[in-house]
């Protein structure tokens, strides 16, 4: 993907463009000027490049680079409740789980995967109850203290 080509999709693309596979902030900050509404911070849960910094290493310093306009999703190393807290502290505004439900549906089908969800949203909740913070939005608040 090039500048050009990102352009030539924005110019053609009306809808909301959002960029997958950001890991560095000039990336996020070209992408966000380019005209993408979002970034997905993703090193494709390490399948393509395995020595690519993981999404937790690049996050903070994506969220610094771009603007409080962009949404910034995030994938790739997210296994529990407490991935998620930790990815929207770190100022993610949305967490993708793959590998859990994965897991899941190989294991029980349909069942599987609403057991995933009721996991992961059991230990958010308790992560959230641990550290005494009352929301979801309050989470970057959380950071400095020790998890």
């Amino acid at each position: 993907m090039t500048p050009d080509v990102l352009s030539a999709i924005r110019t053609a693309w009306p809808e909301n463009l959002v960029i997958k596979g950001i890991l560095d902030p000039e990336d996020a900050r070209l992408a966000v000027d380019l005209g993408a509404d979002a970034v997905i911070v993703s090193n494709h849960g390490g399948r393509q490049l395995d020595a690519a910094p993981t999404s937790v290493e690049s996050l903070p310093a994506i969220k610094d680079a771009v603007t409080d306009d962009c949404l910034i999703m995030v994938d790739g190393g997210v296994r529990s409740g407490l991935d998620v807290a930790r990815m929207m502290a770190l100022g993610a505004d949305f967490v993708f789980l793959g590998r859990a439900f994965m897991y899941g549906v190989g294991a029980l089908g349909e069942l599987g995967a609403s057991h995933v969800v009721r996991l992961i949203k059991e230990e958010l909740r308790h992560t959230m109850a641990q550290i005494g913070c009352p929301n979801l939005t309050r989470l970057p608040d959380f950071l400095s203290k020790s998890w």
